[in-house]
This record gives structure tokens, C-alpha cells and sequence, in this order.
């Protein structure tokens, strides 16, 4: 295997991140201080990798895949993933994550009514508002008398305690917010299925991707008094932010999946590596079943694996399906001749292409 390769693809952690080399000069961002790196494997990871069975081993990318992830690590690049669904476009960014040690994947699903700041931050004013509301119409505790056990403590209607009067608390970094704070190792972000957005969402990602960070207007206001506020991020952690900006130091792995449902503009093409995951033969809907059902699983369920790549050309087929209809078969335990035609009938059912209704 090539030396200058980061991600292996090979289904094992190590710690070929700290091989990393420095980003060129226009990707070098001077975010900080940094924040401490995740620690603890994504269980949705180890879910959708089979780790539990054989450490990632169904997923397998090719030579063309395992160099655009590793030249989007070089570059410091949000990597693009096209491909049929069920082709392992998420999938990628989760075993990045996992065979690199760099933590939870913070995911961003996409949906048509999804917006910029969704994936930046939220900030619940009337949650605030309503807090206060109930804070100032407490009447305050006498001098010197003690709370009655096991009563809360006495609000304090101006939060003047805490940074920015309490504003903090409100705030929340999204997936996108908070995978551009400030650390010495990249975090793996997942952007899927951006092609469902409404048509604005792609060009608005162009600043923030270019630039490495944003601002969050409510506590820019407040920068002149409170230069820090602590807030929380998508990982339910409290970090700080500092006069109201996020800037990232390592620019985070980025993978924008698409199903290629419309097409995105220049610009946006323009910043990122593109992808394309072809549906997967037979050697590679094999590992998957391996990695999923175990040893000999793929050699079981050859003829379902057969059933699913059998299809006419411009069927759409997810591996769900394949998974789904392998999983019934094992639990309904079909073993006799007549019970054959009821497994082959609903394989042929749940295997029905996405693009069909009857």
C-alpha cells in the first residue's frame, strides 16, 4: 500500500492521523485554543461497520475512493460522495472516523426545509425569555432564612452570575458549529443527502467552508462584556466561544453525500473533491453480509446476494434491502421445500426496486 496513504480503507485503527502532513498555506486556519479531541467510538458507527463482528471489514474502498479521502485529508477539502442509494456514501465518513480515531461523527441529515443555521447553532430566545418571566415573578427569599430542604435555589432574575446574563445556556452548536471548533485533530463531519435542500443551502455553505468558521450575532453583541461565554455543542459538551466567533483550527473531514437528485452550483464544485461510489459488485455485497451475519453468512446467502444484483439496467436497489431480506430468512429458519417458495416470494418482495410500486 502507497506510504503517502493517511486513510488505509483497511478496517483497523491506528494512528496514521498524527502522519498528517501540515494544510497549504490557503487551508491553514489559526482557530484556538483547542478544545480536547472525542474520545469515545461512535456507536452509530460500530452499527453501520459491523465493528461488533469482524472490526469493519465490510467496508472495503477501492484504489480511486481511498485516494479522494485521503486527497480531500491532504487538502483540507469537504469531500463530495455521489452514488445510488445504498452504495455506502455515508458509510465512508463513519469508517474514516473509526479507522482514525477521530470520535463520534457528527451528522447533519439534510432535508428541504433545512438552513444554514440549523447546522451552525440554535439559540432558544423564547426558552430564555420564559426563564426570566419565571425568575422575576419569584419573590426572592427573605435575609437569613434557608431554602426548605430539598427546594431549588433562589433564581436570580438577571443571571448577572454567569457570562452574558446566562445567555449560554441557550445557545447550542449544531453538527456543522460544532465540527469547526477549534481542535488539533480534524472531526468527522456528515452531511447527508444535501441534494434534498432547498436551493439556497449550497451556496450558503460557501463562506463557512472557505473561511473555516462563523459568527453567532447574540453573542458578538455581547463580546465587549462577556468575551467568553460557554455554550453547548452538538456533543452535549460545554466549550467556550470567544467574542462570538467559531473559527476551526483543523479543518474538519467533511463528506456532503448526494443521490444525485440535481445538480450543485460551480462554486460549490469548485470547493470540494468529488467522489462517485459505484453500486457494489458481488465481492463487495459479500464482505457486507460477512461483516453483518458473520462467517459464512455470504456463502448462505449467495442466492439471495445473486437475487439482489439481478436486476434490469436503471433499477435502484438499496443493500437494505439485501440486508432486510437475509435477516428475515435467517429468523424465519426456511428449511423445507415448501417454505422455499414463501422465502423466495418475499425476497423477491422486499428486493422490489425503489424506482417501482408494483
Amino acid at each position: 500500500m502507497s506510504d503517502w496513504l493517511i486513510y488505509r480503507g483497511a478496517g483497523a485503527p491506528h494512528d496514521g492521523i498524527e502522519q498528517l502532513p501540515p494544510p497549504p498555506p490557503w487551508r491553514d486556519f489559526d482557530g484556538g485554543p483547542d478544545i480536547p479531541p472525542p474520545t469515545a467510538l461512535d456507536p452509530a458507527s460500530e452499527r453501520r461497520l459491523g465493528v461488533l463482528r469482524r472490526e469493519a471489514s465490510h467496508h472495503r474502498p477501492g484504489e480511486t475512493e481511498r485516494e479522494l479521502v485521503n486527497a480531500a485529508l491532504y487538502l483540507r477539502r469537504p469531500l463530495l460522495v455521489t452514488g445510488a442509494p445504498g452504495s455506502g456514501k455515508s458509510t465512508l465518513a463513519h469508517s474514516v472516523a473509526y479507522e482514525l480515531g477521530l470520535g463520534r461523527v457528527l451528522s447533519w441529515p439534510v432535508v428541504s426545509r433545512s438552513t444554514l443555521r440549523d447546522g451552525l447553532y440554535a439559540y432558544d430566545a423564547i426558552g430564555r425569555l420564559q426563564d426570566l418571566q419565571i425568575a422575576r415573578a419569584t419573590p426572592p427569599r427573605p435575609a437569613g432564612q434557608d431554602a426548605p430542604e430539598g427546594a431549588a435555589p433562589a433564581p436570580d432574575p438577571d443571571h448577572t452570575a454567569e457570562p452574558g446574563g446566562g445567555i449560554g445556556r441557550y445557545i447550542r452548536l449544531g453538527p456543522l458549529g460544532t465540527a469547526l471548533l477549534p481542535a488539533a485533530r480534524p472531526r468527522v463531519l456528515l452531511v447527508d443527502e444535501l441534494d434534498k435542500s432547498d436551493i439556497d443551502l449550497p451556496n450558503d455553505l460557501l463562506n463557512v467552508l472557505e473561511e473555516g468558521e462563523f459568527r453567532i450575532p447574540e453573542l458578538e453583541r455581547l463580546a465587549g462584556s462577556a468575551p467568553e461565554v460557554r455554550v453547548l455543542s452538538d456533543d452535549g459538551a460545554p466549550v467556550t466561544v470567544r467574542d462570538g466567533r467559531v473559527r476551526c483550527h483543523a479543518f474538519p473531514f467533511i463528506v456532503l453525500t448526494s443521490n444525485g437528485e440535481r445538480d450543485f452550483p460551480a462554486p460549490l464544485l469548485r470547493r470540494c473533491i468529488h467522489l462517485h461510489i459505484p453500486a457494489p459488485d458481488k465481492e463487495r455485497l459479500a464482505a457486507m453480509v460477512r461483516a453483518h451475519f458473520g462467517e459464512g453468512a455470504a456463502e448462505r446467502h449467495a442466492s439471495v446476494i445473486d437475487s439482489f444484483l439481478d436486476r434490469e439496467p436503471g433499477d435502484v436497489r438499496a443493500v437494505d434491502q439485501l440486508f432486510n431480506a437475509i435477516h428475515l430468512t435467517q429468523q424465519a429458519g426456511w428449511t423445507d421445500q415448501d417454505e422455499e417458495e414463501t422465502r423466495r416470494r418475499l425476497t423477491a418482495e422486499l428486493m422490489r426496486p425503489l424506482d417501482r410500486t408494483r
